[in-house]
């Protein structure tokens, strides 16, 4: 009797291995049945978040698991989002209960403001924390009138110190630290005004090079002059410093990550503008600096790499860096305190591989950038700001703008040397590879810190297994699990319109924003 109880055992154990006990599975989930009229409600709210974040700077995956957030804690657990660069689409097929309802949305870049980007993350926290809609609606519709938080003149302002610190960083002298930041004061001020005149992003770039290149080609003429204190001054940190400052808003985070969470077709359209906004930039460099060789005020090509300073000025730049990216791209306290310890911890972390392990400069950066990521992932969660804007004021610091313009002066001055050509070529080429190393290290600390923020969140995000090898169409697959069950209203709401026509107070949402508003919010 033993052996047979055994063998049965073993069989049974055997069999479970190759066959789903069918007994076993767990039972289909009762899902609530939503009223049309309000499934409407639910998914225009959560369209219009999700494209507000999209058109500010955040990732297509934070965008997506925003949205599902929203349609599920309002009882819509079926619903599907389609992300792409242009537009955003939300699907319920409604389990047979009634028609699909779909709603699509199209999406303009408004470029970043990631303290509207926090309060718009709050706002999906508060809403699964059981805040009813038409209170979520009018709360959205105040955070969309919001301004950006700083004036043009702050932001202008901080341009120069971001280019002063980069200048700092190389261990330039007084004269090169103010003519950087004059230089970075005249790009922001003209590629302010041109998108005052809605001048594409391009053609932004391209004069915001010319006149980097102008003002540093008449420094280095007023040296050759051997008027003081201009001379024996490298003129070639102030183009340097203005790089980095017009590509600290280009979103190379958002698109390494959006590539590798599988989001196709909102990575190619970010990787696009991300090439036409460093494209625009190298035009105008390039132009600039043949217009200087035909009035015969060239900038000569350095012998030698442009060597950084003392390590202590380069972490003091590093942090200021940082911190002028984050206030930049309108981020409050909070997210320029974090920006500010990430962006020293890049820094550390590059230095450290490039000094004592000897490793190159890209592989250096991508040491940098996955050390912060992985930090910066897990803080963002357990401090309540996006990651997307922590880590691209973290890694800003380590953009290579000397050696991109070292190589671009090169190509321009090589002339039918094929040599020196090939020399710049080289030099362009290791720019290439540290900017992939920046936004690889930067999005592979996100993906690894997963696990960590799992713990630290109070709900599960898990994308869901294919059931074969597909390329990504714009989408990719996400549940997500509650931590806590909530109470799902089935009733229709109440009709805005039928109580204006009793003479009920207008609705919340039509009425203008109130400066006390923004005064509660500050406080």
């Amino acid at each position: 009797m033993g052996r047979e109880h055994h063998a049965r055992k073993v069989f049974e154990g055997l069999k479970r291995a190759f066959v789903t006990d069918p007994a076993k599975r767990r039972m289909t989930e009762a899902i609530p049945i939503v009223d049309d009229a309000l499934a409407y409600r639910i998914i225009d709210l959560a369209m219009r978040i999700g494209a507000a974040m999209l058109s500010i700077g955040a990732s297509a995956r934070e965008v997506a698991q925003a949205t599902l957030r929203i349609t599920r804690a309002f009882g819509l657990k079926k619903a599907h989002v389609d992300v792409t660069f242009t537009s955003i689409t939300v699907s319920d097929h409604r389990d047979g209960a009634g028609q699909p309802v779909t709603l699509m949305q199209v999406v303009q870049s408004i470029g970043a403001d990631h303290q509207k980007l926090q309060r718009l993350q709050a706002l999906v926290d508060q809403i699964e924390r059981g805040m009813e809609l038409h209170d979520a609606v009018t709360e959205f519709h105040r955070i969309r009138r919001i301004p950006f938080m700083y004036r043009t003149g702050i932001v202008v302002s901080v341009s120069a110190f971001l280019a002063f610190a980069v200048a700092l960083m190389f261990g330039a002298n007084w004269v090169v630290l103010l003519s950087a930041g004059f230089a970075a004061v005249v790009v922001a001020a003209v590629q302010g005004g041109l998108m005052t005149a809605r001048v594409p992003a391009f053609f932004s770039q391209v004069a915001g090079g010319i006149v980097l290149t102008a003002v540093t080609a008449l420094i280095a003429w007023l040296g050759r002059m051997g008027i003081e204190p201009f001379v024996d001054v490298r003129a070639n940190l102030v183009v340097a410093a203005g790089i980095v400052l017009m590509l600290a808003g280009v979103a190379v985070v958002g698109a390494a990550q959006d590539a590798i969470d599988g989001f196709s077709l909102t990575a190619t359209g970010r990787i696009l503008d991300l090439t036409i906004m460093t494209m625009g930039l190298v035009v105008g460099i390039l132009v600039g600096l043949q217009i200087a060789e035909s009035l015969g005020a060239g900038i000569p090509v350095p012998s030698d790499a442009m060597t950084r300073g003392p390590w202590p000025l380069q972490l003091i730049g590093a942090l200021i860096i940082a911190s002028a990216v984050a206030i930049i791209n309108g981020g409050g306290l909070r997210i320029i305190g974090v920006s500010t310890g990430l962006g020293a911890l890049a820094w550390m972390g590059s230095f450290g591989f490039e000094r004592f392990v000897e490793l190159p400069t890209a592989a250096g950066a991508f040491g940098g950038a996955l050390l912060a990521s992985l930090v910066g992932s897990v803080l963002a969660v357990k401090l309540h700001v996006p990651s997307v804007a922590v880590m691209t004021a973290a890694i800003i610091p380590l953009v290579p703008g000397a050696a991109l313009f070292r190589a671009l002066l090169g190509i321009v001055q090589s002339g039918t040397e094929a040599d020196h050509l090939l020399v710049a070529l080289g030099g362009l080429l290791d720019v290439i590879m540290i900017g992939i190393g920046l936004a690889s290290g930067a999005t592979l600390g996100i993906f690894l810190g997963a696990p960590l923020r799992a713990r630290l969140s109070d709900r599960k995000v898990r994308f869901l297994p294919a059931a074969r090898a597909t390329s990504g169409a714009g989408t990719a697959p996400l549940q997500i699990v509650p931590a806590e069950p909530r109470e799902i209203p089935t009733e229709a709401l109440p009709d805005p319109v039928a109580e204006e026509s009793t003479g009920a107070e207008d609705p919340p949402i039509t009425r203008p924003l109130d400066a006390s508003d923004l005064r509660d919010e500050q406080r």
